[in-house]
């Protein structure tokens, strides 16, 4: 694979790398059954953070691009997407090309401009899109709103699961939504206040990265593992995601939040504690040296996202030209063990 990335670009290291290697499995240019280059091999072939590297392998999974095989490695997906021919594509790409050119544009300047007008909200959705997210706690609600904000163009309306049948009650406040957000833990409830106010509602898991789960199973079999976070919802969600991997060489042991005795007492079980950077440090205090600490801050579910930005188009469509009014910007999953695939044909729930 001939793959370079160039770091003074404006284009983000992860955007480049996505692109080429999305380019690379559309053309051919890795057979189906052999492997990719591992994270680490890539890394340090391109000279980039592996986390950078494992991103950009997650994003290619969640899309359809690659699967991962246990023991293995990650292979090329039997079906990928289908995408307009990289000819298509390299015809128009040089054609942008010269003619930014015949204009005395450089090739970074080209790309400022492409930057700077895939900043335009899309057509489809116009104006400010008002979207509710629910959760329990103060960081959950920042975590997701930067998340979905990054994502797609709406505005986000935080709001705190305690305070949410006291809001729906106030006159027309529901009609500000185009959709609920919230984690799968939290979907029930959510529902059942926003029953009958036209606002569907979505879970979005947050799920735990790629290659978070690629060390976890270089572990020997029958390692312990915990997981703790800055809230005990935020790590109920993370432990799912891990048990979701189906790894066979661990043991989940519990969680906890970063914070209280019982932190103490689940670092004194684990031989490994999983944890996002927020809590790493009070983590590692208690750690010392005989457990391993792996740092994952969370990521929001592809597939969901896809889901929410659906809706939001196909609900567009149905609604008349004029933007809607302004406003201002504003989890541990019940019961079994449900797979994400269950739980994301599942979320979106009738108006």
């Amino acid at each position: 694979m001939n793959l370079k990335v160039d770091g003074h670009s404006p284009i983000p290291i992860r955007r480049q790398l996505m692109e080429q290697l999305r380019h690379v499995i559309e053309g051919g240019g890795v057979p189906k059954d052999q492997a990719l280059p591992s994270i680490r091999e890539l890394a340090g072939f391109l000279g980039v953070n592996p986390n950078t590297v494992a991103r950009v392998i997650d994003d290619l999974k969640q899309s359809g691009y690659v699967e991962a095989r246990r023991g293995k490695g990650v292979f090329v997906a039997q079906a990928p997407p289908a995408r307009p021919s990289p000819h298509l594509r390299e015809t128009f790409l040089q054609d942008a090309v010269i003619r930014a050119a015949a204009l005395g544009m450089t090739v970074d300047d080209l790309s400022v401009g492409v930057l700077s007008l895939a900043g335009i909200r899309p057509a489809a959705i116009r104006g400010a899109v008002g979207i509710l997210l629910v959760e329990c706690s103060p960081p959950e609600l920042d975590f997701f709103a930067r998340q979905l904000e990054a994502h797609l163009p709406v505005l986000v309306d935080k709001m705190l699961l305690a305070e949410l049948a006291a809001a729906t009650r106030r006159p027309k406040q529901s009609g500000r939504w185009r959709a609920a957000v919230t984690s799968f833990c939290h979907l029930p409830q959510v529902e059942r206040l926003l029953k009958g106010k036209g606002v569907p509602v979505i879970a979005l898991l947050a799920e735990a990265h790629l290659e978070t789960l690629h060390r976890l199973a270089q572990f020997p079999s029958g390692t312990r593992v915990g997981v703790a976070s800055t809230t005990v919802e935020t790590a109920h969600n993370l432990e799912h995601s891990i048990a979701n991997a189906n790894l066979p060489n661990i043991t989940l042991v519990g969680v906890c939040p970063a914070e209280g005795a019982a932190l103490g007492r689940l670092v004194r079980r684990a031989d490994v504690v999983v944890c996002s950077s927020a809590a790493a440090e009070r983590v590692r205090g208690l750690a010392g040296s005989t457990v391993q600490v792996l740092i994952d801050d969370r990521a929001l579910d592809a597939r969901a996202i896809e889901m929410l930005a659906t809706l939001l188009v196909r609900q567009n469509g149905d609604r008349p030209t004029a933007d809607p009014a302004p406003m201002q910007p504003r989890s541990r999953p019940s019961g079994g063990r449900k797979s994400r695939e269950g739980a994301t044909r599942a979320t979106v729930l009738g108006k």
